[in-house]
């Protein structure tokens, strides 16, 4: 389980996470949504490592993440698909799912995995030997995710999968982080599309100007009229 509590993180003469708790159970798929600027990115930074907390604590099963390296998160089984993909565009799809599990040493398990990534993503088996910068935005994405699993992590985090894609290449992604979850990954995904963040969540918190405002079932927060309002738009 990841634990985070009382959470305070400041960059650039802003407080950009004032003292949030959350909790991510072992197996589920909780997510957090709000608005850009909220501190959404700023929380999933923080866990692997990138930005430095002011103050609180991050526990992955009972150990305390704060001050670890992000090699040392890493190896500890948490991986992240970062906003915007950022795939080695001059490299191609095998090149860069093999930097995914660059911490390993297990060869041969390795191989079984780019297979196991490869039964998730048809398309990046079709286009291995492509570079990966010449793929289209929903082909980087499943690539961004693909990189993430080969590090095989007990926790995936997902910062803004579906940004910029076309919505039947959404419903694709969704769809693989469901059956991710399914084959035994604990998901913390990140999203701008409340809708569909909220529909596959066991557990959804909302996050606004550094604070946690709401929390509930996946299922609680799609009904809660003022997530409507501000999230959904008012029809849903």
């Amino acid at each position: 389980m990841l634990k985070i509590e009382n959470l305070h993180v400041s960059y650039g003469g802003i407080q950009a996470l004032r003292g949030i708790s959350l909790e991510v159970p072992d197996g589920k798929i909780v997510t957090l949504i709000g608005a850009n600027g909220a501190g959404k990115s700023t929380t999933l930074r923080t866990i692997t490592g990138l930005v430095k907390a002011s103050s609180g604590s991050i526990q992955w099963n009972g150990e305390e993440l704060l001050g670890k390296s992000i090699d040392k998160i890493v190896g500890a089984g948490i991986a992240m698909s970062p906003e915007g993909r950022r795939v080695f565009a001059d490299m191609t799809v095998l090149e860069n799912l093999r930097i995914g599990a660059y911490l390993r040493r297990d060869k041969a398990e390795i191989e079984k995995d780019i297979k196991w990534v490869y039964s998730l993503f048809p398309r990046l088996e079709e286009r291995s030997w492509q570079l990966s910068g010449t793929l289209s935005g929903g082909e980087q994405q499943m690539l961004a995710v693909g990189r993430a699993l080969m590090s095989r992590p007990q926790l995936m985090m997902l910062d803004e999968p579906s940004l910029g894609l076309a919505p039947l290449v959404v419903q694709d992604i969704f769809s693989i982080i469901r059956e991710i979850n399914r084959q035994g990954v604990t998901v913390l995904l990140i999203e701008q599309n409340a809708n569909m963040a909220l529909k596959i969540a066991d557990y959804a918190y909302v996050l606004e100007t550094g604070n946690i405002t709401m929390s509930g079932t996946g299922s609680e927060l799609l009904a809660d009229e003022k997530v409507r309002e501000a999230y959904l738009g008012k029809n849903g």
